[in-house]
């Protein structure tokens, strides 16, 4: 009999990017893979901060059945639609908001869930933080085992970029955190710097559990003529692409000024696709600027976007100094997969400048040092690259499969 698996995440599919991302792929390939699976979430909002088609008339909760095609008694997938707040300006209190409001609908829903057939597994996906509490009564309640996966360690993030100030309120979320890591059974992390860094909080074994990309659907395209045409660039214009959420802590400013020191470079077109809260500040300071070399790109559909990441010539992961311990953001899995050349800005001595310098896939940057990105833009327009693209796909291939990261993070975290 397959096992029974509960997800409690606040991010889920149709999300096209983030947590929501990879957790939509996760339960799906669980599903194709035998398991029965429940999944508690919110509606799809991200990284949009609204609320998506079909669901922006619904404000209650809805529960969604996705069958395994033909006749397969196994792989179901039940999905839990919680009401949620959603701030159109997200900052450190509505963010709080944010996830006190699906912390309290997803409780009431696993009352509901509570009576029913037992879960054997409940996995709770951080950020958001509080509803980790929500598997740990689960877990109590029901004797299922409770895997902590670790996305992103939201307390030290809101502490280090001041989004919370209060004191008091930072101290009890680190209360908080380290209670739901204590009562976790398996406790799972994205990165060696993570790891790392939870093993500061609880003397206990960490499972590595990277992003992936599908690697069969983000490839290397060999023919790439007319590829920029496409996207309504000319076939020799040279294209450097950022593609990712758009938020006001990413320092994407830095990509504004590139294209002002490149202004006069002929040819050489900067794009940032994407949305967020940022976008339209973005595009206000780019309008300022007089940038008539930057194009500003909605979210591409799922089945463009492989054409989309091959038709860039260069690819700028921009992140603050105090990211590169991330190593794998998500929008460089898929770059990696479709055979990029990645601009990564990191800093020496971090686990992602570490990791893209041991594989030579990529030009590292210094992080928030401008003058180091325009000069890594010069290095990426002027070098033989192949080396690099060949060694991105390389790793994304033997690294990143989704295949093989679900099959270790079974038989590490020892579901059955």
């Amino acid at each position: 009999m397959a096992q029974r698996i509960l997800l409690i995440g606040g991010n889920f599919s149709p999300e096209p990017t983030g947590i929501g991302k990879y957790n939509g792929e996760m339960i799906q390939w669980l599903s194709d893979n035998g398991y029965e699976c429940g999944v508690i979430t919110t509606y799809p909002y991200y990284p949009q901060w609204k609320l998506k088609e079909p669901y922006k008339n619904h404000s209650w909760y809805k529960k969604e059945i996705i069958k395994q095609p033909g006749d397969k008694s196994f792989g179901t997938i039940t999905v839990y639609r919680c009401p949620h707040y959603i701030p159109s300006n997200p900052t450190g209190k509505t963010r709080i908001l944010h996830d006190l409001s699906f912390f309290i609908s997803a409780l009431f829903q696993l009352l509901m869930l509570l009576p029913g057939k037992k879960y054997d597994v409940v996995i709770n996906v951080s950020p958001p933080l509080m509803p980790g509490l929500l598997a740990i009564l689960y877990k109590k309640i029901k004797n299922a085992r409770f895997i902590y996966h670790i996305q992103d360690l939201q307390v030290d993030a809101a502490n280090d970029l001041q989004m919370i100030r209060s004191k008091k309120l930072i101290r009890f979320l680190f209360a908080l955190e380290k209670y739901i890591l204590k009562h976790a059974d398996v406790i799972s992390s994205i990165s060696p710097g993570m790891i790392k860094k939870i093993k500061t909080k609880i003397d206990q074994q960490i499972v590595f559990f990277p992003n992936w990309s599908d690697t069969s659907f983000f490839y290397p395209i060999n023919d790439k003529t007319d590829l920029k045409k496409e996207f309504g660039f000319k076939n020799e214009d040279k294209v450097a692409l950022y593609s990712g959420a758009i938020g006001e802590k990413q320092g994407l400013e830095s990509i504004l000024f590139a294209a002002k020191a490149f202004q006069n470079f002929s040819g050489l077109k900067f794009v940032i696709c994407g949305s967020g809260p940022y976008k339209e500040k973005l595009e206000a300071i780019s309008k300022e600027m007089e940038l008539n070399n930057l194009f500003f790109l909605p979210l591409q559909p799922l089945e463009k976007f492989n054409r989309f990441l091959n038709m860039a010539d260069m690819h700028l992961v921009i992140q603050k100094v105090n990211a590169g311990d991330l190593v794998m953001p998500s929008k460089l899995t898929n770059i990696l997969a479709a055979g990029g050349l990645a601009i990564v800005t990191a800093n020496q001595g971090t686990s992602l400048y570490e990791l893209i310098d041991e594989y030579k896939m990529g030009i590292l940057t210094e992080a928030e040092k401008q003058e180091a990105l325009n000069n890594s833009i010069k290095i990426a327009l002027n070098s033989n690259s192949l080396v690099i693209i060949q060694n991105a796909r390389k790793y994304a291939e033997e690294n990143l499969s989704v295949n093989k990261v679900m099959q270790r993070f079974l038989f590490d975290s020892s579901i059955k």
